[in-house]
């Protein structure tokens, strides 16, 4: 197939020269680059790296999916961003970021939410698909999609210190369902935003990431098809385990009982619906109002010892969720009085209040936004980590 480009222009030589010195790369290499369609998923930790070594590679076309906006807590790690980008579209950031970084890319910007609706379309016009995505639901969508389109799928993901990568692809070894077959319950994982994650992590995975997509592009050296990267960055260990594709597979298997895209959040349980039912919330300012008149209720800290330690409110009893369940002998005096669950940003204590209830506390409420909303909105002097 003829290329799409015209020959190498002088500066593009210049440009690239330590490419073309590559005997595996070379002219040629470097021309499948340039030929090469992206598409990343996510314009977070884990796409800001990949997109500015892909970009500097001279990938050709270079698509951004992405939503959301730069927020403050994004610059420690998502290095396409400054101070001045906040409250702006990242998409619209990241690729003025690399236009100005190299011309030869063209990018591609969309500013959407990833769907089982538009996934199809949007992954046929790439050769590459890189997951950095940060929930199941679009962990599962993305493979999916993949496998029916015959598309490489280069996922990584990160949390707290620790980080794996791999090329999922059906064609040559097994997809994601094949390693997870079933998502974890809902909320048992986590985010980023409440366990938290090493600033410089996402960058390592990522360029992990970009070097997969290189190789896949330019066809050198041996992708990660079947083998997982796990990488500890407090003992600095790498780790690599041997993957094998599920002949029983839902989607990649002998016989796939997933042949289109499916409802996601349903099949991992997140709720989408305003028929389900809401979970009961209470403001900080709600709690801090009950505070000052003292009426009767019980506050509950559902996080880890170390996290109260930094910072908590006065006059919440420390129970971490993963403890709860066994210790809820301690709290049969308030069974049928009012219980305010927190947690860092509400996502433990709203499982802390389903868990409550399917023991017979019929009147608890999770505190929106967690301790973080309390320090934004009642007091600036509890730390915010």
């Amino acid at each position: 197939m003829a290329s799409e480009r015209p020959p190498f222009r002088p500066d593009q030589f210049d440009r690239y020269r330590r490419h073309l010195s590559l005997p595996e790369i070379g002219v040629a290499g470097q021309q499948a680059l340039f030929d090469a369609k992206v598409l990343l998923i996510g314009a977070g930790g884990l796409g800001c790296p990949s997109a500015l070594y892909l970009a500097a590679a001279g990938i050709g076309r270079l698509g951004l999916v992405d939503f959301d906006v730069v927020d403050a807590s994004n610059l420690q790690r998502q290095v396409l961003y400054g101070t001045a980008d906040v409250g702006r579209l990242k998409v619209d950031v990241a690729s003025e970021r690399i236009a100005a970084m190299n011309p030869d890319v063209e990018v591609v910007k969309h500013p959407l939410q990833l769907t089982s609706e538009n996934a199809l379309e949007l992954f046929a016009d790439y050769d590459v698909i890189i997951d950095g995505t940060d929930n199941f639901p679009t962990r599962y969508l993305s493979n999916d999609a993949c496998v029916l389109l015959g598309k490489p799928n280069v996922h990584g993901s990160i949390f707290r210190f620790d980080g794996q990568a791999t090329v999922f692809d059906a064609r040559h070894g097994p997809c994601y369902r094949c390693l997870y077959p079933e998502p974890p319950p809902p909320g048992a994982v986590p985010s980023c935003a409440e366990g938290g994650v090493l600033g410089v992590l996402p960058g390592l995975i990522a360029t992990i990431q970009a070097t997969e997509t290189i190789k896949i592009v330019t066809g050198v050296g041996e992708p990660l098809y079947g083998r997982l990267i796990q990488y500890d960055a407090l003992q600095m260990e790498f780790n690599e385990f041997r993957l094998k594709q599920d002949p029983a597979c839902p989607v990649c298997g002998e016989s796939p009982s997933v042949t289109k895209l499916i409802d996601y959040a349903g099949f991992c349980g997140v709720p989408t619906t305003e028929a389900e039912t809401p979970q009961p919330e209470c403001s900080a300012a709600d709690v801090h109002a009950m505070l000052e008149r003292g009426e009767k209720f019980l506050l509950l800290d559902v996080r880890e010892p170390d996290e109260f330690a930094t910072a908590h409110i006065d006059g919440a009893l420390l129970l971490p969720l993963a403890e709860l369940e066994s210790r809820l002998g301690e709290l049969v005096e308030w069974k049928g009085e009012r219980v305010v669950a927190h947690c860092h940003l509400g996502g433990r204590s709203a499982r802390a209040c389903e868990l409550l209830r399917s023991h017979g506390f019929a009147n608890v409420e999770n505190l929106s936004g967690g301790i973080e909303a309390w320090s934004l909105t009642v007091d600036a002097s509890i730390p915010r980590y």
